[in-house]
């Protein structure tokens, strides 16, 4: 169940509670009689529910990092702050944007609902805004028939999800006003084909070939990449992102157990 629904009803099931009891039981109560205890427990856990519920909902929300799909950006691992509000102000639970502040640009990194499953957060970073065609042929970003400059930065090695031993070609990248890092695989397709979903929505505005894929993003809709282009479950195989599953903007590590060095680090 969603995070944010679950301290809804516990915000409402608290202010019921106590409400009722103020209301209600309170006036018929001697001064020396003791509040009941579930009473007690609503009146204590309601405000600290209501804060930790406006800021998550409002303010920051933390993320854990799952996967490697964004190395060399944030490491499996990682713990981040995403702002809320950078891309409008939204109703918590059913997520519908009730204020215009931004829109997200080229080379953010973004947390969003998953497509095809809005239960589940993803990361990535935004590569198509509405209205840009996006060309990834032979390792090669193009958005609007611009070359996105890639210029090589060693080796960076690491583990996988399946404990191998991996050693990807880094190189930098300026994607908008975000210069970050990027890891390619040169020996693995840039689009396995035979995995892309034939169904997602605007599937029309894609076309794949065994080099590559170029798609125009359409309106209201969002073209999503992982840093670890080669290793990354992403907008080429499961298609756009759509505004209403925008969750927000990732800006910050706060922690990491396995390297405190992260701890600060601000996300580019």
């Amino acid at each position: 169940m969603d995070f944010a629904l679950i301290m809804f009803v516990a915000l409402v099931v608290t202010g019921v509670i106590w409400l009722i009891d103020s209301l209600i039981f309170k006036p018929k109560r001697t001064k020396d009689a003791k509040m009941p205890v579930l009473a007690e427990y609503a009146q204590s856990f309601f405000p600290v529910i209501l804060a930790v519920f406006m800021l998550r909902s409002f303010l920051v929300e933390p993320f854990k990092i799952p996967s490697g799909s964004m190395l060399s950006t944030l490491l499996v691992g990682d713990f981040i702050l995403v702002n809320k509000y950078t891309y409008g102000i939204r109703i918590p639970v059913i997520n519908t944007k009730i204020l215009e502040v931004s829109q997200p640009k080229n080379g953010d990194v973004m947390v969003f609902r998953y497509p095809q499953d809005p239960s589940l957060d993803y990361i990535k970073r935004v590569v198509g805004v509405p209205g840009d065609t996006v060309r990834y042929y032979n390792k090669k970003l193009t958005i609007n028939g611009k070359a996105i400059s890639q210029e090589s930065d060693g080796i960076f090695s690491y583990v996988d999800s399946n404990l191998n031993a991996v050693s990807a070609n880094q190189y930098t990248e300026k994607l908008g006003e975000h210069t970050h890092k990027i890891l390619i695989l040169p020996d693995t397709p840039t689009v396995f084909v035979d995995q892309v979903n034939s169904q997602f929505p605007h599937r029309q505005n894609c076309d794949y070939n065994d080099e590559g894929f170029t798609c125009k993003v359409p309106q209201g809709y969002y073209f999503m990449m992982g840093d670890n282009r080669d290793s990354s479950n992403d907008s080429r195989y499961w298609g756009f992102v759509p505004d209403r599953n925008i969750v927000g903007r990732a800006f910050m590590i706060w922690f990491n157990f396995d390297n405190l060095k992260r701890i600060g680090h601000f996300i580019e």
